[in-house]
């Protein structure tokens, strides 16, 4: 069940869509998108505070939504890992149905200010693909592995946005090779601490990533997890 608010922006989001590829995520935008709904002034602002990246940002989250929605309606059982995690980046850029908007969001979480909300935009994505899949990870590798992930979507997103292949068949080939590129820097670091004469020097620093934890549950989101023992979270 949605909330007051939800609609709110839903309505605004689905009107300034309109506006997005002629403005941008920009004021003109948000302010068109008011005047299309008929929603006051007040409570569209109470809704958005920032405006169009409020809008933007929750275009991104529209899109997170569908991905997850098709994750869920999906049977990947058959499927490798690596390829449910292709998969699933796959069905995110998908769910997108006007690629100019994407481009336009692109544009606007570029500029330095609102760089950490496109960032955090970046890994809620990722630790939703993560999270759907299953991820169990507590330590260390919850982090990295969204965090490679983060970096694995960027460059596809910016890869998919100048592909004009049919099917956007050359993205999907791009993207199998950027997973591969990460297979190979997993195989390499376990490869690094199995070795005889490197595990010593590697104590140290596993012994350091042996104590970060993922964050507790009732963590802020985008918070970094915790150093030592588990909390009580």
């Amino acid at each position: 069940m949605t909330t007051g608010y939800e609609d709110t922006v839903e309505r605004l989001l689905d009107a300034a869509l309109m506006h997005v590829p002629f403005d941008g995520w920009s004021e003109a935008t948000f302010r068109a998108a008011v005047a299309d709904t008929g929603l006051d002034a007040t409570v569209a602002r109470a809704a958005c505070p920032r405006g169009a990246v409020d809008l933007a940002l929750a275009f991104h989250a529209r899109g997170d939504a569908m991905m997850l929605e098709r994750l869920a309606a999906e049977d990947l059982s058959a499927l490798k890992f690596r390829e449910r995690v292709a998969a699933a980046v796959r069905y995110r850029l998908e769910a997108v149905e006007d690629k100019e908007a994407v481009r336009r969001g692109t544009t606007l979480f570029a500029l330095p200010h609102h760089a950490a909300d496109g960032a955090a935009a970046i890994w809620g994505t990722a630790d939703k693909i993560w999270t759907a899949l299953g991820d169990t990870s507590e330590d260390v590798n919850w982090y990295t592995k969204r965090a490679t992930l983060s970096a694995v979507y960027s460059s596809t997103v910016l890869y998919w946005l100048g592909d004009d292949s049919l099917g956007h068949q050359a993205t999907w080939s791009f993207l199998d090779r950027r997973i591969e590129n990460v297979m190979q820097f997993e195989k390499l670091k376990a490869a690094v601490n199995e070795n005889p004469i490197l595990r010593p020097f590697m104590a140290g620093p596993n012994w350091l990533a042996g104590r970060i934890r993922k964050p507790s549950d009732n963590a802020r989101r985008g918070m970094p997890g915790f150093f030592g023992a588990r909390d009580a979270g």
